[in-house]
């Protein structure tokens, strides 16, 4: 569970109560150190660590971290805003006992998510996971409403004896086929038994469809701990791999050419216990503030893939007719859609129905997708907005009159494009905050900047090892 409370130096005082006996429960199991780890703006993961017997001290007075990390591109170079970038300062990361994880897959760690704030004690602006919590609890108090949340996890498994930098799948055989699953039979068998050790449910794991490629679907949480749960599910992958002498790529596009690696965002409102997605009088069972906060995300979309597929990796992803979703379009199981309605199998519809966002892969910050879906959600549902016609099939069969009239637009082919989408809508912006909007737009042109005249092989090759 989440608490939705911010860090204070000196530390929460029902964190200082526990984390003696939480410690000596680390050591008497094995675990040496702590992990501590959060996702930069360029969607990087980035982590420190203490030996756990420094674990009470981080929860009391936290772990310096430079500010100067939310400007870091993918591949560390620095970019600067007006107020971030600089080499002066200092932060604290502070550790969220409830959700410190046992590490199955790296014997002798735990993990846990990080906020971070100054050395004041003030909420630091750049913080993502501060800002999605703020989200959420905005909505819990101006609406009632309370969110449900899960993140797809895809993956391209690589041959770790491969040539450094290369990429040769790890397994043969057909996109969602037996062979496969065959193949790496040992491997995906310990992936599910670190997943139980770790109290994480798996509901899918399976072969997908471009080669070596593999795709994990884990239970919803509220949307902090969801993303909290992404991260770790992909520590988790990453170093069950390793034992297994495989190499993991989660970047959107591990080669020029076919299915790239999405990170799908499910999410579903819910008030007073109720799922306002399922047993309404809209279309299939949505209740009215269901249809507008769905109305709210698609009309956000160009400007929401600036935080949602931020790497020049993303826009390789981004083709018609490959079920990534890259029109503003909306669908009942319509996968070529951006929006898909998901309304579950009868009989479990109040607790399965909700929303996939398909436009979306792994190299953004998880906090950020999903703190700025909800945000243009509740924008919607504050002005009741009216869902548009449904789109069934591949949107890519419509001319551009047809396209035009049924409000269905292609989502930007570049980062640029999407900066400029970002930069006019004033929902997205206010919501991240200036020092954070700031930091998405000058991290993305850097990236842009960053493969200027590289082609489509060499921008995959330059991000297929960085996420």
């Amino acid at each position: 569970m989440t608490t939705l409370a911010d860090p204070v130096p000196g530390g929460r005082p029902e964190d200082l109560r526990r984390v003696a006996a939480l410690t000596a429960d680390l050591a008497a199991r094995g675990v040496r150190g702590i992990v501590l780890a959060y996702v930069d703006t360029a969607g990087v993961c980035r982590v420190k660590t203490v030996p756990t017997a420094r674990l009470a001290a981080a929860v009391s007075w936290g772990v310096g971290m430079s500010p100067v990390f939310d400007t870091f591109l993918a591949h560390d170079s620095i970019v600067t805003t007006d107020v971030l970038g600089s080499p002066d300062g200092d932060l604290r990361l502070y550790p969220d006992l409830d959700q410190l994880v046992t590490l199955a897959g790296q014997p002798g760690w735990a993990w846990a998510p990080v906020d971070r704030i100054t050395q004041e004690g003030a909420r630091h602006p750049g913080c993502a996971r501060t800002f999605l919590r703020r989200i959420v609890a905005d909505a819990a108090e101006r609406h009632g409403l309370a969110f449900k949340a899960a993140i797809e996890v895809e993956w391209s498994l690589g041959l770790g004896s491969a040539p450094a930098g290369e990429f040769v799948p790890a397994v043969s055989g057909p996109a969602y086929g037996a062979i496969r699953q065959v193949e790496l039979s040992d491997y995906t068998a310990d992936l599910l038994t670190a997943f139980a050790a770790q109290d994480v449910p798996v509901d899918q794991l399976h072969p997908e469809y471009a080669p070596g490629q593999f795709e994990i679907s884990v239970g919803a949480l509220d949307p902090v701990a969801a993303a909290d749960r992404s991260v770790l599910v992909r520590q988790t992958v990453r170093a069950v791999a390793q034992r297994h002498g495989l190499r993991v790529s989660f970047s959107p596009a591990v080669s020029a050419e076919g299915v790239g690696n999405g990170g799908h965002l499910h999410v579903s409102c819910w008030r007073g216990g109720v799922n306002l997605h399922a047993g309404g009088e809209r279309r299939y069972g949505m209740t009215a503030g269901a249809e507008s906060f769905t109305a709210g995300i698609l009309a956000r979309l160009p400007a929401l893939t600036a935080v949602t597929a931020p790497s020049p990796a993303s826009s390789l992803r981004l083709k018609p007719s490959q079920w990534a979703g890259v029109f503003t379009a909306w669908g009942r199981e319509t996968r070529e859609t951006a929006l898909r309605v998901i309304t579950g199998t009868a009989g479990r519809r109040d607790q399965d129905a909700n929303l996939e966002v398909k436009p979306v892969d792994l190299a953004a910050n998880p906090y950020l997708a999903l703190g700025c879906v909800i945000a243009a959600g509740l924008d919607g549902l504050a002005g009741a907005l009216e869902l548009p016609e449904e789109t069934t099939g591949d949107p890519a069969r419509y001319g551009p009159d047809e396209a035009a009239a049924l409000g269905v637009r292609r989502l930007p082919r570049s980062l640029p494009e999407a900066v400029e989408e970002f930069r006019a809508d004033e929902v997205l912006r206010a919501a991240l905050g200036p020092v954070l909007a700031d930091a998405v737009t000058a991290v993305r042109l850097g990236e842009a900047a960053a493969v200027e005249g590289l082609d489509d092989a060499r921008v995959a090759a330059a991000y297929r090892w960085v996420y």
